[in-house]
C-alpha cells in the first residue's frame, strides 16, 4: 500500500563537483530534486552541515524531508542509503496525561508507546485553575510552556530508551489536544478560551517547528484544529478516526470525562456540542473517588446483599474510579440497593451504613460501604454516600441530555442512529450495560455502539502516515455547527427529567424495565 506520511527520506547518488560542473553542495541537491520535492527549501542549519558531510560520504546522502503549510522541507542530510529508518511520534495531549506513540513510517507499525502525566498539573488539577494561573502573568504562561515542553521532550527521551532510535530520527509529530491545552504548548494565553465571546488566539495553528517550541525534535509537529472552545483538536482528531465526515449514516461520537464533548451527523453535515461533565466521571466528587490507576476499584458486581470487587492491580483498595461507579449505581439499582431516585435503601444489605457526612461532620447521611476497613489500603471503611449518588447522577444526566438534545435537533430519534461512537479512556474500560442500566446512554441495540478508546491518538497515527488528511480535517472542522448547551432554553428541564435511574419515562429503556420487573417477580416468589 502506497503511504503518504508527513516525513520522508530520499536517498541521492550525486555527480561529484568538477572545475566543469562547480555548482555549491546546496544547488547540487536541490537540482537533484524533482516531482514533488523539486521546490524543496533547505534550511540555513542544514546547509552548515552539507560539508565535510557530503564529501565523506562520497556523494551518496540521505535526505529528511518534512512537510509542512504546503511545502517540503530539508530537515537533515545524513551519509548513505538511510532510508529504511523512518519514524514519526503520534500524540495525545490530554490535561491530565501525555500519551506518545513512535510510528514506523513504512509500515504503520506502532514500536513503542509511553505515558506520564501532564507537567501541568501542579498548577491545577483542572483546566481552569491553570488559566487563572496564566492569565495577565505572561511570566506565568511562559513557565508553564516550558513546564509542557520539558514534559514532552521526557517522554521523548523514554520513547529513545524504549526503542533505541534517537530523537533526531523522529521527522514528524502530530497532536490531538483540547483549545486550552494546545494554548499552553504554544504559549497563548487561553484566557480567549474561557472568556465571551469564546474566542480563541488560535483555532487552527497548523504546523510548527518544534525547536520553536522547546521541543527537541529536527522537524515540525501538526496540531489538529479546534472547532470550538471547548471543541478541540483532539475531537477532530478522534471524528477523523471514527470517520462520521464519510459515512452516510447518522452517528453519534461521544467522549465523557472531565468534560463532555458529542458529536452527531454523518457526510452531510455535524452538529456538535460540549458541557462540562464535573469530575464524578473519574471518581472526583467521591471523598474516596480516585483516577483509574493502581488500588482503584474498577468493576462491581451486585449480587443480593453482597457485593464483590475488581482492583486495579489486584492491591488493595484504595478508592473507586468512574466505571467502578457505573457498575455500582446499575448493580444497586438492579438489586433493590436504590430507587428510581438514587435513593438508598438501607433495609437491602448490611453495606448501606450511616456516616458522618464529610462536609459538615454533625451530620449523618447513608452511604454504601464498598469495602471494609479490615479490607481496605488505608484501614477505613471506603464509603460512597447519598450525597455521592445524587451528584453522580446529576453527571449521568448531562451527559444523556446532550445526546438526547443533539438527537433532537435533527427531528430523529435516538433509534435513527447507526453507529454509536464510545471514546476515550472512560469509553474504553466502561461497561456499557451498566451506563445504559443507569441511562447515560440511550437503551439502543448493543451492536450499534463501538468502543474506540483513545481516538484522539487514533486519529494522529492515521494523519501521521497520510498527509491528505490535512486537508480532510479542515474540512471535517468547517462542517461542524457548534451548540452552546448553555444558552438551550430548555436544556436545564431536560437534565432534571434525566435525573432518574434511569430516566423519568421506563418505557425508553425497556431493557432495563424488563430486567427490574423480573428482579421484583423474583422477589414476590421469594416472599
Amino acid at each position: 500500500m502506497e503511504r503518504h506520511p508527513l516525513c520522508r527520506k530520499l536517498y541521492l547518488n550525486l555527480t561529484p563537483p568538477t572545475e566543469e560542473d562547480a555548482r555549491g553542495d546546496r544547488e547540487r541537491i536541490l537540482d537533484g530534486l524533482t516531482g514533488e520535492y523539486a521546490k524543496a527549501v533547505m534550511p540555513l542549519r542544514v546547509m552548515r552541515k552539507l560539508y565535510p558531510l557530503c564529501r565523506e560520504a562520497g556523494w551518496k546522502v540521505t535526505l529528511l524531508l518534512g512537510f509542512h503549510d504546503g511545502i517540503w522541507e530539508i530537515l537533515d542530510v545524513e551519509a548513505g542509503d538511510t532510508t529504511s529508518h523512518l519514524y514519526g511520534l503520534a500524540v495525545d495531549y490530554g490535561s491530565t496525561t501525555l500519551v506518545m506513540q513512535v510510528v514506523d513510517l513504512h509500515t504503520g507499525e506502532i514500536l513503542t508507546q509511553q505515558t506520564r502525566f501532564n507537567p501541568q498539573i501542579p498548577y491545577g488539577e483542572e483546566i481552569l485553575s491553570r488559566i487563572f494561573y496564566t492569565k495577565d502573568r505572561p511570566e506565568h504562561l511562559e513557565e508553564l510552556q516550558q513546564k509542557t515542553a520539558d514534559g514532552f521532550n521526557a517522554l521523548i527521551q523514554t520513547c529513545e530508551k524504549a526503542t533505541g532510535i534517537p530523537k533526531e530520527q523522529y521527522g514528524a509529530m502530530v497532536i490531538g489536544g483540547n483549545t486550552t491545552m494546545i494554548h499552553f504548548l504554544f504559549g497563548l494565553s487561553a484566557w480567549p478560551v474561557f472568556e465571551t465571546p469564546f474566542a480563541p488566539v488560535a483555532k487552527n495553528p497548523g504546523f510548527v517547528q518544534a525547536r520553536d517550541l522547546g521541543i527537541e525534535l529536527p522537524g515540525y509537529l501538526y496540531v489538529f484544529p479546534a472547532a470550538a472552545n471547548y471543541l478541540g483538536g483532539d475531537i477532530t482528531s478522534g471524528l477523523l478516526a471514527a470517520g462520521l465526515d464519510q459515512s452516510p449514516d447518522l452517528s453519534v461520537f461521544i467522549d465523557i470525562g472531565t468534560n463532555g464533548e458529542l458529536v452527531a451527523g454523518n457526510s452531510e453535515f455535524l452538529l456538535a456540542g460540549a458541557g462540562a461533565a464535573g469530575p464524578a466521571l473519574e471518581g472526583g466528587i467521591s471523598r474516596y473517588g480516585m483516577r483509574a490507576d493502581t488500588g482503584a476499584v474498577d468493576r462491581v458486581t451486585v449480587q443480593g446483599e453482597d457485593l464483590h470487587l475488581h482492583v486495579i492491580g489486584e492491591a488493595k483498595p484504595r478508592g473507586i474510579c468512574g466505571s467502578g461507579i457505573v457498575e455500582l449505581l446499575a448493580g444497586m439499582l438492579l438489586n433493590g440497593w436504590v430507587d428510581a431516585l438514587g435513593n438508598l435503601n438501607p433495609d437491602a444489605s448490611c453495606r448501606i451504613i450511616p456516616v458522618k457526612n464529610h462536609l459538615d461532620e454533625e451530620q449523618e447521611e447513608l452511604a454504601v460501604c464498598y469495602a471494609w476497613a479490615a479490607e481496605s489500603d488505608q484501614q477505613e471503611d471506603l464509603v460512597f454516600t447519598q450525597t455521592d449518588i445524587h451528584e453522580f447522577i446529576r453527571t449521568k444526566a448531562a451527559a444523556h441530555t446532550m445526546v438526547a438534545y443533539l438527537i433532537e435537533e435533527f427531528g430523529l430519534q435516538a433509534d435513527d442512529i447507526a453507529h454509536f461512537y464510545l471514546a476515550g479512556a472512560f469509553g474504553k474500560y466502561l461497561n456499557l450495560e451498566a451506563a445504559i442500566t443507569i441511562g447515560m446512554y440511550p437503551d439502543l441495540p448493543r451492536e450499534k455502539f463501538i468502543m474506540l478508546g483513545n481516538s484522539s491518538l487514533d486519529g494522529a497515527h492515521e494523519l501521521l502516515l497520510d498527509l491528505r488528511l490535512v486537508a480532510r480535517a479542515d474540512e471535517l472542522v468547517k462542517k461542524i455547527t457548534y451548540v452552546q448547551f448553555g444558552n438551550a432554553g430548555d436544556f436545564v428541564e431536560k437534565m432534571h427529567a434525566a435525573q432518574f435511574l434511569p430516566y423519568t419515562d421506563l418505557d425508553e429503556y425497556p431493557s432495563v424495565k424488563a430486567k427490574l420487573e423480573r428482579r421484583h417477580k423474583e422477589g414476590d416468589q421469594r416472599s
